[in-house]
């Protein structure tokens, strides 16, 4: 059982947890919670560790006794030392260290969500989840995103991580994604004074979707390669949505039009 907060484990795991630079040199990321455990386990990705404690639940002993069989190291960590490595409140006395894996990009692509300087971890994990849940094939984070694998984008993504593609890249590496295809992409931004809406424009040809960030919107470098600008109806006296609930709103509308 490891007892000391100076353990070089540990210490690699609060790196991770704290700094992004720990997580881009090291090419790892920390999941935390019985259910994140179980989606990284169940998803087959490399894990190299797992640190669990006493106040663990029958489910979670069960999960441990598997990733034994499976030869995934295992480790027991007194349950202060967890709690000092954890941030919510109440831990489920498990978390795992996974090895960072990109997905591919499938060959053909007709359904993207473009991140444009998506700064507040809890959006960006939202957003994640939601594209995932709509079908999305990809999400690319444009520059001024935050860190996709940082502990609080993670837990809003809720196990979305494991199953979509997601790349953080430069606007040139975007266009070249979304413009290289047999069927090009239209690239399609959010603007809250644009002329059509989302209910009326075709989301059933190949998409990209742009959502802009929390404070300022699109950014200079996204508006330039957007080839199409679409509000969404605010009938109310809100001046602009949340950045994960806009998102959500025209995803769907994509997977609306796309089921009929």
């Amino acid at each position: 059982m490891i007892t000391s907060d100076n353990n070089p484990k540990i210490q690699l795991v609060r790196s991770l947890i704290n700094q992004s630079k720990a997580r881009k040199h090291s090419s790892l990321f920390v999941v935390e919670g019985l259910r994140l455990v179980e989606e990284a386990v169940t998803s087959e990705w490399n894990i190299q560790c797992i640190f669990y404690s006493s106040n663990l639940s029958e489910r979670g002993i069960k999960l441990i006794e598997h990733c034994k069989q499976k030869n995934i190291q295992v480790e027991e960590i007194t349950l202060p030392l967890l709690e000092k490595l954890t941030e919510t409140k109440t831990p489920q006395g498990i978390l795992g260290v996974i090895h960072l894996r990109e997905l591919k990009i499938p060959e053909f692509l007709d359904f993207v969500l473009i991140c444009d300087a998506i700064r507040d971890p809890g959006n960006l994990g939202t957003m994640i989840r939601t594209a995932a849940a709509a079908g999305v094939q990809a999400v690319l984070l444009a520059p001024g995103t935050t860190d996709a694998f940082a502990p609080k984008v993670i837990r809003s993504g809720m196990g979305a991580h494991f199953n979509i593609p997601i790349l953080q890249m430069g606007w040139n590496e975007i266009i070249q994604i979304c413009h290289s295809r047999t069927f090009p992409l239209k690239i399609i931004g959010t603007m809250a004074n644009a002329e059509e809406n989302c209910w009326q424009i075709n989301l059933r040809q190949p998409s990209a979707i742009i959502v802009g960030g929390e404070a300022d919107g699109m950014s200079k470098d996204a508006i330039q390669i957007t080839d199409k600008f679409v509000s969404i109806p605010m009938p109310g006296k809100s001046e602009s949505l949340n950045a994960a609930i806009a998102a959500s709103i025209l995803l769907f509308e994509a997977v609306r039009q796309r089921s009929k």
